[in-house]
């Protein structure tokens, strides 16, 4: 099975993207013309990501992991907005009891919108009070979410 990525030309008909991808649309068109009346053909698409709310997501994270001290390893803290998110998968921890560990958020893994929906709920997240009252334990309620607000408005968030 081969990958293709297609683009819409200004002509409004879809090319592949590079030389090998025009060579794989070319097979497939041809694929389905030549088809007989019940034979079948099965593909998948993805919509990719935005390459700007990608690095705005992870711009987010980064500045919300500088303005704390309880994680020392950014990758740690941005499982941890992950589970807290929900984008997680419970399993059975080493003595039974159930765990949490977050999802791949790979560029393949996740195409845009499901992206969105993963983007909206960290920043649900990072609104709660369990979010800030365990970045930030020395501050009361309204301090830590001023904090995150604060954080979160300089992306328009």
């Amino acid at each position: 099975m081969a990958d293709l990525v297609l683009t819409k030309a200004e002509d409004g008909k879809l090319h592949g993207l590079t030389d090998a991808d025009e060579r794989r649309y070319a097979k497939f068109i041809a694929t389905v013309r030549e088809m007989e009346p019940g034979h079948t053909v099965r593909f998948t698409f993805k919509l990719p990501r935005s390459p700007q709310f990608h690095r705005l997501h992870f711009a987010i994270l980064a500045a919300l992991f500088k303005c704390q001290d309880q994680f020392t390893d950014a990758e740690k803290f941005r499982e941890w907005t992950q589970v807290g998110a929900g984008f997680c998968d419970i399993v059975p921890g080493p003595k039974g009891k159930p765990v949490a560990v977050s999802k791949s958020i790979a560029w393949d893994a996740l195409e845009e919108a499901d992206f969105a929906e993963h983007h909206a709920a960290v920043i649900g997240f990072v609104r709660s009070v369990y979010f800030s009252r365990f970045l930030w334990p020395h501050l009361d309620d309204a301090k830590g979410s001023e904090m995150v607000e604060a954080i979160l408005q300089e992306f328009g968030a």
